[in-house]
């Protein structure tokens, strides 16, 4: 009889021990529930929208003392004229920062945010409005 008791002690300690062990997991509650920023599409314009995604992620190659694959992207006119060709084709800008086609950019680097495509995809779509 005692070697019954002494097992089920065992195993109910254990069990009690693997509860406690599991129990004690170290997220936080941003990790575990990460803030999701809502994607601003809104109003897209290039001074309000387009110009400070440009001045982040494109204008250190493209601009007029270093014009990288001949495209200055300084000034609301020269981004509507890389702008203006049709989405998808090569050296569109919504081609080339949504990687569709084959000079994506910025140049070996990460795909600029979802967000950020997306609202010149629908600034082309809206006529480039400029304000």
């Amino acid at each position: 009889m005692i070697n019954k008791t002494i097992l089920k002690t065992i195993t109910f300690s254990a069990i009690i021990a693997l509860i406690i062990v599991s129990g004690c997991y170290y997220d936080n509650e941003e990790d575990l529930y990460p803030q999701v920023i809502p994607c601003d599409t809104s109003n897209v314009t290039y001074s309000g929208t387009i110009k400070p995604t440009i001045d982040q992620y494109c204008i250190s190659c493209h601009n007029q003392g270093n014009l990288q694959g001949g495209i200055n992207l300084e000034g609301y006119n020269n981004v509507v004229n890389a702008g203006n060709i049709p989405p998808g084709t090569y050296g569109s800008l919504y081609g080339v920062v949504s990687h569709i086609n084959d000079n994506p950019m910025p140049k070996d680097q990460p795909k600029i945010p979802d967000c950020k495509i997306l609202q010149i995809e629908l600034w082309i779509a809206d006529g480039t409005p400029e304000r």
